[in-house]
């Protein structure tokens, strides 16, 4: 059974940070490929970081350099740090995985966490 649990959302004043935690079990992060998703209400889900199972990471233009990736291979978690939030953060933020190599559809997804960036 695999489940990915998304924390750490919240109410954030503009420029300030928040970190989301993604918890797997079933699934070993470091075989997989593992990705954070947002959608705000009306609006395509878009992705905001992919990680490859070979490690190799690309991000959303629009978050390079705000927002980064990491993983803590001994608590099979992800994190996303988000730093120097604007209000065109508020989403809701999700993380995503597939076994092994990127391709195709994601197969497994967590319920997501909501970031709300005040002004």
């Amino acid at each position: 059974q695999v489940q990915l649990v998304e924390s750490g959302g919240g109410l954030v004043q503009a420029g300030g940070s928040l970190r989301l935690s993604c918890a797997a079990s079933g699934i070993m992060f470091t075989s997989s490929s593992v990705a954070w998703y947002r959608q705000v209400p009306g609006k395509q889900r878009d992705m905001v970081v992919t990680v490859t199972d070979t490690s190799l990471t690309r991000y959303a233009d629009s978050v390079k350099g705000r927002l980064t990736f990491s993983r803590d291979s001994a608590k099979n978690t992800v994190y996303l740090q988000m730093n120097s939030l604007t209000p065109d953060d508020t989403a809701v933020s999700y993380c995503a995985a597939s076994k092994g190599a990127l391709g195709g559809s994601w197969e497994y997804w967590g319920q997501g966490t909501k970031v709300t960036v005040s002004s």
